[in-house]
């Protein structure tokens, strides 16, 4: 959705609240007592839906990203709105430049909110089919004076560790016989270390048992072929990075420039939340002007239902 599209469709807070009110009558809605999607009364004067099963009473934000905050609906579906409009994303101080927000710190929880319903969304989907898998190792902010005492390259403190993942498809030009390999979705988390325990519940969680993984040969990853159909190991090289394992590699340039781009790097506390913003738009880079709507229903999606 364009910005003029914005401005027709949603002018004010009553029409955020017709939009949010029907979208959540059409998907159900989630009671936290009876535990299930029931059958919700709505109460036009109070605004508030009411369970028939239990009569517990649910606000429009309820069980979405915007519970328990105090902005106002227009001002959440105007941040969906600039959160979206960008392969590249804000800085957190022009996004509360475009919100007029008063403070620094609420721009920047709001933006978090978003961040971490994107990484819920994709936790939702596995990897499947021919499955590339290799780590990136990002700097991460630290301050000056204990930066001078730390190591350099790979390895040294100064460096979060993200395991990045991503389905490959070989595909072959009928034409000129060419190979290649077209990409599919990505998935990225935070390590605390590469050791076999880590790696393989990564793996675990986000590939299906049926894929054939790629990976380089790290003695880490050698007993990864008991979670998977086929484990292929290839040897680190400059054949290996543009050819079985491009799509990683490609990806972890995209984050590096991503992150020091726009954020100057960021601290490891809050890395994943940006790696959930940089695989979410990744993963739906085809979706254009749509990705206004997927991202608000990413954020009214009840995922407190999958976590019980």
């Amino acid at each position: 959705m364009n910005i003029f599209e914005f401005i027709n469709h949603f002018p004010n807070e009553e029409s955020c609240e017709i939009f949010l009110k029907t979208y959540r009558d059409n998907t159900g809605i989630y009671c936290k007592t009876c535990k299930c999607i029931s059958k919700h009364y709505w109460f036009s004067g109070r605004k508030f839906f009411e369970c028939s099963k239990c009569r517990r009473r649910s606000s429009l934000k309820s069980g979405t990203v915007m519970e328990s905050s105090n902005l106002s609906l227009h001002t959440w579906f105007t941040a969906f709105l600039l959160m979206s409009a960008t392969k590249k994303g804000f800085s957190c101080l022009e996004f509360q430049r475009q919100l007029g927000l008063k403070r620094y710190e609420t721009a920047f929880n709001l933006m978090h909110k978003i961040r971490s319903v994107m990484g819920k969304r994709d936790d939702l989907y596995f990897l499947k089919g021919i499955v590339e898998y290799d780590e990136a190792y990002v700097r991460k902010a630290t301050q000056h004076e204990v930066q001078k005492r730390l190591k350099r390259g790979k390895g040294s403190q100064n460096h979060a560790i993200v395991a990045v993942a991503s389905e490959s498809t070989p595909l072959e030009d009928p034409d000129s016989g060419i190979k290649s390999r077209h990409c599919g979705f990505f998935k990225m988390r935070v390590l605390q270390d590469v050791t076999k325990e880590s790696v393989e519940q990564f793996v675990a969680e986000t590939v299906t048992p049926k894929s054939v993984l790629f990976t380089d040969k790290n003695s880490a990853y050698y007993n990864l072929e008991r979670l998977v159909e086929e484990h292929v190991k290839v040897k680190s090289s400059p054949d290996s990075t543009s050819g079985d394992l491009n799509w990683v590699h490609v990806a972890i340039s995209n984050l590096k420039k991503n992150l020091l781009g726009i954020y100057h790097m960021v601290s490891e506390k809050y890395l994943q939340n940006y790696l959930n913003e940089f695989v979410y738009k990744l993963n739906r880079r085809y979706f254009g002007e749509k990705l206004f709507n997927r991202l608000i229903v990413t954020s009214i999606y009840p995922y407190v239902q999958h976590s019980e």
